[in-house]
């Protein structure tokens, strides 16, 4: 008579071969992002020539609190602003900074749609500047 236990096949417990291997790949993930490489590059000398002294200056929009847009010699009502940006903007790069500088005591969608109207027409560099 043939025993039971012929017919069973030794088993591997791989449950502490898993348990190591997360570990260590917790460990892994979590070193990773502090490792910093650096490379030596040489790179090229650039040229000696000076930039063109016709660089335009920064565009300052400024809006009171009477709702009044300026920009530069140019004063408009903020429901006016919409048509006559387009007229203005056409003198300008679009890639030149735009600063907008609005009186603390208007709405927060005043000041959003004046920014929205000049990233609309164009201008790619559009911020917010405070004193501070």
């Amino acid at each position: 008579m043939a025993s039971r236990f012929e017919d069973d096949a030794p088993e591997l417990n791989i449950t502490p071969l898993v348990d190591i291997m997360l570990v260590l790949l917790a460990i892994l993930m979590v070193t990773m992002p502090t490792i910093v490489y650096q490379e030596d590059i040489a790179l090229p000398n650039g040229s000696k020539t000076k930039t063109s002294a016709t660089q335009q200056k920064d565009l300052i929009v400024l809006i009171n609190q009477n709702r009044e847009v300026r920009i530069e010699q140019s004063t408009m009502s903020l429901d006016e602003l919409a048509d006559n940006i387009v007229l203005i903007g056409a003198k300008y790069d679009k890639s030149m900074p735009v600063y907008i500088k609005a009186d603390k005591n208007l709405k927060y969608d005043d000041v959003m749609f004046v920014l929205k109207t000049l990233k609309n027409i164009g201008f790619s560099k559009v911020a917010l500047q405070t004193n501070g």
